[in-house]
């Protein structure tokens, strides 16, 4: 989690190994767009410093971060995939939508993981404000892209 004491680009290299060989699929919700946009780019720069191939880059655009559950759930479904990373960013509200989307898409994505017994990376930011949310996607707490690539390739490692 990021915060004044954690940057989120700091990180164990343990279990951190090249990528070269995989397949990573990226969705990208387009609700925020300026928000997941830097998210993603914090995603692509870190796989592709951990040598994944441009061309075995997947980047899906789904409407919001609730579509990300089922886009998951289709990129999962792909045998050639080795990790789906979604980013998107929900930003609290006046009611409870805020509660809904956010507990049904961990929740749903968790779900994703499970069933296809492959890493499916929950990068969707939930801040009280723009503010907090543009700290976290490049700003004064790094970009939380990073983290979530970072958590992909050690998770494609654990699986094999």
């Amino acid at each position: 989690m990021a915060s004044s004491v954690k940057n989120l680009n700091e990180h164990s290299e343990h279990g951190l190994l090249s990528i070269e060989n995989k397949k990573i699929a990226v969705l990208v919700s387009e609700y925020h767009n300026d928000i997941t946009e830097a998210l993603f780019e914090g995603v692509k720069e870190t796989l592709l410093e951990y040598k994944l191939p441009e061309s075995a880059l997947i980047k899906k655009y789904l409407p919001g971060a609730y579509e990300l559950t089922l886009g998951a759930q289709y990129m999962a479904a792909d045998e050639s995939v080795d990790a789906v990373i979604c980013l998107g960013c929900v930003i609290m509200g006046e009611t409870k939508h805020f509660d809904f989307i956010c507990e049904a898409v961990a929740k749903g994505l968790t779900d994703v993981s499970l069933k296809y017994s492959k890493p499916v990376i929950f990068g969707v930011l939930t801040p009280n404000n723009v503010e907090q949310a543009k700290d976290r996607a490049g700003g004064k707490h790094g970009n939380k892209g990073v983290e979530a690539a970072i958590a992909a390739i050690k998770m494609i490692h654990f699986m094999d």
